[in-house]
């Protein structure tokens, strides 16, 4: 077992359901197990937990539970004495399997499978203890901030595709579809006729109001707007094209409103932790990617031990599967998607930042690989270097890296011509 499991007084493991909690208890003096359910209700998990720490002194009790079931991680991880043990859905799903061959599955069999698992096998599983308030504040609003783009995302789609339809002219004088410009512009003009009602002085001041500035752009708009011709005189699709849009359009303009005041709570929030200037330190990691980047390392050191944790953790790292002559590697999909996407997406930004970055993603590109295999080639490095940086606390320097570089002398970074091949 690993030095760094705590002592456990029992083990529990609790299966989650809509209207009560499966929970199976073993005693790790005596071996005794109890088998219970709890109510969904705050009172009677909080009354649950009382009752164990009164029943065992406050000793460390080991709770298995779904790493799925977030609000039940959220309510237990307020107690000091139980250590929580996030068991993968699918970690599960097999260990069912494995020992239920029939397939058989229901909320306390699922209840005893846990606590079995942390009970006979927790040395392959790591105690996760939650990160500090500041940490998980800004977790919790990259994700939120990110899901809400992406909210945003299928709307300005939906909105594109209408507009495509029955008024395709909107597109070329709105410009993004995704700014208050264009919001405004459609709710008041949702289609041309109703446009084309409107007097050139009501649309210069529109353009001025909302930050367009360049009198010949505005100009061009208006003469654009005199003769445009409709797509359509279909009123069965001009109609309900117009009730849709609408529609679409107040929906955008919460989204727009809402990750504006994401993005600056998560600035204000970024900005007071002690870790933000290490990563603000890191090639196109601006306002947006360098939250997401501390979210995805978290400010607890003993975390991750090495770099490889964080590689495979993060899904960057592929898995490969050996069996007699087969041998192939394959993009690792059991992780978390968030954290995943912040270490590609940022890689992708990086380029335009690091000399060093650009070059071996090229070098890739040159190898054969596509743009996304190659950007995760070059997110595995990057994971290298952020957890040497997270670890000893130091920023980022690109030249310190490219000195590196020169004293190691990869083959793709002398291909490159970044540094000098010494004869």
């Amino acid at each position: 077992m690993n030095s760094d499991q705590p002592e456990l007084a029992a083990f529990v493991g609790l299966d989650w359901a809509d209207e009560e909690h499966a929970v199976c208890l073993r005693v790790a003096e005596t071996g005794k197990v109890h088998v219970s359910k709890i109510k969904q209700k705050p009172e009677s998990l909080r009354e649950w937990v009382e009752g164990l720490r009164n029943e065992f002194g406050g000793q460390k009790i080991g709770i298995a539970v779904e790493k799925s079931r977030g609000g039940l991680i959220h309510a237990l991880m307020e107690y000091e004495f139980l250590i929580l043990y996030p068991i993968n859905p699918k970690a599960l799903a097999k260990y069912r399997e494995s020992v239920c061959v029939s397939g058989a599955k229901d909320d306390p069999s699922d209840a005893a499978l846990l606590m079995d698992l942390i009970y006979c096998h927790r040395d392959r599983f790591r105690p996760w203890y939650p990160d500090t308030v500041a940490t998980r504040k800004i977790q919790m609003l990259s994700e939120y901030r990110r899901d809400l783009v992406n909210d945003q995302t299928a709307r300005t789609n939906r909105l594109e595709a209408l507009l495509k339809g029955y008024y395709p002219q909107a597109l070329n004088l709105v410009g993004d579809l995704n700014t208050v410009l264009a919001c405004n512009f459609l709710s008041r003009w949702p289609s041309l006729p109703s446009l084309q009602k409107a007097k050139p002085a009501q649309l210069r001041k529109f353009y001025l109001d909302h930050g367009c500035r360049r009198a010949e752009i505005i100009e061009q708009r208006i003469e654009e707007i005199r003769k445009a011709q409709p797509l359509t005189e279909d009123d069965a699709v001009i109609h309900t094209s117009v009730l849709m849009v609408q529609s679409t359009v107040n929906e955008l303009h919460v989204l727009i409103t809402a990750i504006k005041q994401f993005e600056q709570e998560l600035e204000i929030a970024f900005g007071q932790h002690p870790d933000h200037e290490l990563f603000e330190s890191f090639p196109g990691a601006g306002p947006v990617m360098a939250p997401r980047l501390l979210a995805a390392m978290g400010s607890d050191r003993t975390r991750f031990e090495t770099a490889v944790e964080v590689q495979q953790f993060s899904g960057i790292a592929p898995v490969t599967r050996k069996s007699g002559r087969m041998h192939y590697v394959q993009r690792r999909y059991a992780c978390p998607r968030f954290i995943r996407q912040s270490f590609h997406e940022w890689s992708r930004l990086s380029i335009r930042f690091s000399v060093w970055a650009a070059a071996y993603y090229e070098y890739q590109r040159g190898k054969g690989k596509g743009h996304h295999a190659a950007i995760r080639a070059l997110a595995f490095k990057w994971i290298r270097i952020v957890f040497h940086c997270w670890k000893e606390r130091v920023p980022y320097n690109e030249q310190i890296y490219l000195d590196a570089l020169q004293r190691s002398k990869p083959a793709w970074a002398v291909q490159a011509g970044i540094i000098k091949k010494v004869a």
